[in-house]
């Protein structure tokens, strides 16, 4: 088992718990013993080998019956956390295409920190996954060496919150094939003239000026917060990027608490007063307001965390409501900020934690991008699944993908 609540980790007020990611340490290159003029050169050892071998194995995986991606992976001690992660990563079909096609090599820049070969192993632990027979499982101790380099509270065997470690892998996957090698200077340009929807596409352009990366173009989206004056009217915008959206779950009294009730709590109107006034650019002062979010830009993969978890007086608490969710066509055009056609999502993995706080385990329900056909992942042990056992009380990340042509600007 093991995988723990992830209560005290996001000293977030209310439901603003978007994450927002900022540059670390400084950027080193991962090619320090080279001279300069050789790093050119250097050419992808066996890369070519690997990807022509991989394509071969799935073209014959593609003509027998055997469906590929069902491979289990060990629990290196507690790591069922991590293990949940990458299988739902492991079935994101464009993610998988990018390490199984060896994609990733063209990307891989000279500038993410430390050295890092966490998105070579992450690729290798996919191709693994997708080329072992059936009934195999493997060991994912190579790959957690290169996360516990890039985020240090991983080191050791506690349990972990898998919401977290979802963010810190991406987040280390993204930098190690980021597509910007310089960063421009921060630009203070005030936006604030512009129409909404213009402002929310320069804030956009500036994003990807700093950060742009096959890894984003698949899970960021942007979100937009407005604060309205209570006493003088203004309405002040701004613009986030976010990798995940946390959702506080509905409380009813009577009557199952849907997924649409939790992103409508999330996206509803809080009034900010007392301590929390923020102070309004026109009228100069700290003033009553409100508060809304609503999702600017949609992305391909939405990935929807349900908060179970949370800290009171150091003890932690996990709420156990049962959530429904659909499996297919969640409509989100409600959220939207400016007319979408596109915001409808079908689901395609489920990261799940049992037990409680103190002691309770993660496993994975996915849908295999070829066969169509739902598993449970729980550590080295893969299953059958039929659809309507996907939803439970024990979904914690739920993996949607963007059904219709996207119309991402």
């Amino acid at each position: 088992g093991g995988g723990g609540g992830g209560g005290g980790c996001h000293p977030c007020s209310m439901r603003n718990s978007y994450t927002v990611t900022l540059p670390e340490e400084p950027p080193v290159s991962p090619f320090h013993s080279v001279p300069k003029d050789l790093r050119a050169k250097m050419p992808m050892p066996g890369s070519l080998l690997v990807s022509t071998f991989v394509g071969l194995v799935l073209n014959k995986a593609k003509n027998s019956k055997a469906v590929q991606g069902l491979t289990g992976l060990r629990n290196l001690g507690n790591t069922c956390f991590m293990n949940s992660i990458l299988q739902c990563l492991s079935n994101t079909k464009e993610l998988r295409d990018y390490c199984l096609q060896n994609q990733y090599l063209r990307d891989l820049n000279n500038n993410s920190r430390m050295h890092m070969a966490l998105m070579a192993e992450f690729a290798k632990l996919i191709q693994m996954l997708w080329t072992s027979p059936p009934n195999e499982s493997v060991s994912p101790s190579e790959f957690k060496t290169q996360i516990q380099r890039y985020a240090p509270r991983f080191v050791g065997y506690n349990q972990q919150d898998a919401q977290e470690f979802l963010r810190f892998l991406l987040d280390g996957l993204h930098s190690e094939v980021n597509r910007v090698l310089v960063r421009p200077k921060a630009s203070t340009d005030n936006l604030d003239h512009l129409p909404d929807d213009e402002k929310g596409r320069q804030m956009w352009m500036k994003y990807l000026d700093r950060e742009d990366s096959r890894i984003g173009d698949l899970f960021v989206g942007q979100l937009k917060s407005s604060l309205t004056c209570g006493a003088c009217g203004y309405c002040s915008t701004a613009f986030d990027p976010f990798w995940d959206l946390s959702l506080p779950i509905a409380k009813k009294s009577y009557g199952e608490v849907n997924l649409i009730d939790c992103m409508r709590l999330f996206t509803k109107e809080d009034v900010l007063d007392g301590d929390e006034k923020p102070t309004c650019c026109r009228c100069k002062a700290r003033t009553k307001c409100t508060k809304k979010f609503s999702i600017q830009r949609f992305p391909k993969i939405l990935v929807l965390h349900l908060k179970r978890f949370s800290e009171a007086r150091m003890r932690s608490s996990k709420l156990t409501t049962f959530v429904n969710f659909p499996l297919k066509d969640l409509d989100l055009r409600e959220f939207a900020s400016q007319s979408c056609n596109h915001a409808i999502y079908n689901l395609y993995a489920v990261s799940n934690h049992s037990g409680t706080t103190m002691g309770g385990h993660y496993t994975a329900y996915c849908k295999n991008p070829v066969s169509g056909e739902w598993h449970a992942f729980n550590d080295s042990r893969v299953t059958p699944l039929s659809s309507s056992h996907v939803r439970s009380s024990d979904a914690y990340l739920l993996f949607y993908e963007l059904a219709s042509p996207s119309s991402r600007m």
